[in-house]
């Protein structure tokens, strides 16, 4: 009696994956073409100004100058890393200054801007909130520079503004400009005016997706406007602001050099509470041509960033598992 022989399935598996994986792959490119048409231009986009600079990082590791470019240059191992750890002190200094105001930045810019978003969201009147919204957004695109000479016109120490009110008050004049941990106020005041319109904006977007028929619900209910915000409105932004916080621990990391020219001048009296990562490199690196130095900070900054964004995404997962970014 012959024995049946059946065939080696996990074989013809292997064989026709391939043929299967190119049928699927052309038959999504018939369905979603116009879609992958529309992402190309990102796409090509991140490719050349996100991947292949990073070719640029073995630029970390040499002893870069102008003759050799960067790939002839002599390799330097971690001397690049040494110098910025050299002097403890003055790196701790940037690092925690860098991280301070950054979180200051995003726990108050989130505030303000959730603030007025459910301030807008409870309007009704239609026309009113779109010349707010164009009035709100326009800060943002001002430039550092404007907004430090306005900030010095007010601030200054002879002619300010404040000060000149002080004295035709009695008040006694104050040295702004002298006062390091005054302008971290004045710095995140700054940054509440320039961006909360804007992130406002976005979670304005958020709350006109939310279904109508909860609040005419909880209305029908007896709820009071603040119940409603309080119970329905705030929990339905909470994914958004999870989402965009994790996003803005990424750059903790990374401080904003053109805010810090534009409004303190690089003024070393306030070098205690500005003296950022990005204020540092720029003052002891950039100025002399030391490339290196200045690129290892950048990848110390990316890397430490990355491992708050995991920290934080982890966080993240044990409230809302749905929150979370990967």
């Amino acid at each position: 009696m012959m024995q049946e022989v059946s065939p080696d399935t996990s074989r013809l598996h292997s064989i026709r994956t391939p043929a299967s994986k190119k049928r699927k792959w052309i038959k999504s490119l018939r369905k979603d073409g116009s879609l992958y048409l529309l992402a190309l231009p990102g796409i090509v986009v991140l490719i050349l100004f996100a991947y292949l600079p990073m070719s640029g990082l073995i630029l970390v590791f040499k002893n870069y100058n102008f003759n050799d470019g960067i790939f002839g240059s002599p390799w330097s191992g971690f001397a690049n890393f040494e110098f910025f750890f050299s002097s403890m002190e003055d790196a701790l200094r940037a690092t925690r200054n860098t991280v301070m105001l950054n979180a200051l930045y995003m726990v108050t810019g989130t505030f303000f801007s959730v603030s007025i978003a459910i301030i807008l969201n409870e309007l009704r009147s239609k026309g009113f909130i779109k010349v707010t919204q164009s009035v709100m957004f326009f800060p943002y695109f001002i430039s550092w520079i404007i907004i430090g000479a306005v900030l010095f016109s007010l601030l200054d120490y002879d002619k300010g503004i404040l000060n000149q009110l002080f004295s035709s008050l009695g008040i006694a004049q104050v040295d702004w400009y002298s006062s390091p941990w005054l302008f971290v106020v004045i710095l995140v005041l700054a940054n509440i005016w320039k961006s909360a319109g804007y992130g406002a904006i976005i979670y304005y977007a958020v709350l006109q997706g939310i279904d109508p028929s909860y609040y005419e619900a909880a209305r029908i209910d007896g709820a009071s406007r603040w119940q409603i915000i309080t119970k329905i409105t705030l929990p339905m932004l909470i994914p958004s602001i999870i989402l965009l916080s994790l996003l803005s621990i990424g750059g903790m990391l990374k401080g904003d050099l053109s805010m810090i020219m534009g409004v303190t001048f690089l003024n070393p009296l306030l070098l205690p509470t500005t003296d950022i990562i990005d204020v540092y490199v720029y003052r002891t690196a950039i100025r002399s041509g030391e490339f290196g130095f200045a690129s290892a900070i950048t990848l110390y900054q990316s890397v430490f960033g990355f491992i708050l964004v995991l920290a934080a995404n982890k966080l993240a997962g044990w409230y809302d598992k749905d929150s979370k970014l990967f």
